[in-house]
């Protein structure tokens, strides 16, 4: 299961980019892969919030089912792939000189046979990486803008 990691530096506080992140249903506004997102469970944030969204990767569609397994405000928001891919997710923020915040977003998926298994896996890690580094570079744009 290969690990993709991104991070971007984002010229605003941590406190400022966790409000541009808290929202779940938002984030498709600034991740490209992620087409639309229904919450299942009541919650819409915090541990145990369930949601599905689907994606969309290339010629790949797929619903993803996923669970928050960790929300520390301003800190860390992690998810469980519970769908057809499967892994675990985390963005991370940490304080960075000048009032910035140093994001970090590192995923570790296993994809379906008919994605390649773990072969797919390993051929779609740079993929993944490079449009979650363009989802990084939309989230710092939104969040700078304000």
């Amino acid at each position: 299961m290969p690990r993709i990691r991104v991070a971007t530096t984002i010229d605003k506080p941590p406190k400022s980019v966790w409000a541009s992140i808290r929202d779940i249903g938002s984030h498709v506004r600034w991740m490209e892969d992620a087409v639309a997102i229904r919450f299942t469970s009541d919650s819409r944030d915090g541990v145990g919030t369930t949601f599905e969204c689907d994606t969309r990767v290339g010629p790949f569609r797929l619903t993803d089912l996923m669970e928050v397994t960790e929300w520390d405000e301003h800190k860390r928001m992690g998810i469980r792939h519970v769908g057809l891919v499967t892994g675990a997710g985390r963005f991370t923020l940490r304080k960075a000189r000048g009032g910035r915040t140093r994001f970090t977003w590192e995923e570790r998926l296993r994809f379906p046979w008919w994605m390649g298994g773990p072969l797919g896996g390993s051929l779609g890690a740079p993929v993944l990486k490079r449009i979650w580094r363009r989802n990084l570079r939309n989230l710092k744009k939104q969040v700078e803008s304000g």
